[in-house]
């Protein structure tokens, strides 16, 4: 198929089908991934994974891990400390996300994320997911409304972090809100219908049906990613810290 058109149909799924994690729970992840292009590999995790075996995950080539931090400006994820304190006994890589509120100030929403993860805690940058929820896909807030949030938050987190964060999103968030507006901002776009090949992007989830060893929550499935790039590209990008603890 055509490149434009495919990425033209992949939107149209994506803007149908898979605006929110819920919705995408509902179908197969059909993307396929051109492992010797894209040999750098990573998961995203929650609660919702449960008790996670960092060790295990490492033992089966996750390079990278995105963990779920914090939410709006009040809500933490029970698992956050737990994580980020066994991934640091591995040497996969790891970040933390704020799950983005349209609801409240981004001054409060950087609050409660610097307050919950500390910079030598995290080997890439942070990451702002910002997609829909509840009755915000039917009733969209206006990019203007959601600037004024996004744009305090971003400047938080870059500051407190020394880096700009990086956004995660889905194809019809970007177009709408952040294409333009943040490109500037390193992208981890989700996409589980095609690969993204229009995008300038970082990191590319394109599972969230995948299925590994060394987690026990209440869901199966854990969310799969890629880096763009190499693994010299990765290693030179995102070093390890000399600081992270020693390996046991």
């Amino acid at each position: 198929m055509h490149t434009v058109l495919r990425n033209i149909l992949c939107t149209l799924i994506g803007g149908s089908l898979m605006g929110t994690a819920a919705a995408g729970a509902l179908f197969f992840s059909t993307a396929k991934v051109n492992k010797a292009k894209y040999p750098v590999f990573g998961v995203d995790v929650s609660n919702y994974q449960g008790d996670i075996n960092w060790q295990e995950l490492e033992s089966q080539n996750v390079s990278f891990a995105f963990i779920k931090a914090t939410e709006g400006s009040g809500h933490t994820d029970e698992s956050v400390r737990r994580n980020l304190d066994r991934a640091a006994f591995t040497g996969i890589k790891v970040s933390a996300y704020h799950f983005f509120s349209f609801d409240s100030a981004g001054d409060t929403q950087a609050d409660n994320f610097i307050s919950s993860v500390s910079p030598d805690e995290i080997d890439l940058p942070p990451v702002i997911d910002i997609e829909y929820y509840a009755d915000k896909r039917s009733n969209k807030p206006s990019k203007e409304e959601t600037e004024k949030i996004l744009c305090p938050l971003i400047s938080r987190l870059e500051e407190h972090y020394g880096t700009k964060p990086i956004i995660y999103t889905t194809l019809p968030v970007y177009l709408r809100y952040i294409k333009g507006s943040f490109s500037d901002c390193p992208l981890w776009i989700r996409s589980v219908n095609c690969e993204p090949d229009l995008i300038d992007w970082k990191f590319w989830q394109y599972s969230d049906k995948g299925t590994l060893t060394g987690y026990d929550g209440e869901e199966e499935h854990i969310d799969l990613n890629v880096y763009n790039g190499s693994v010299e590209d990765f290693e030179k990008e995102f070093p390890k810290p000399n600081n992270k603890k020693a390996l046991s």
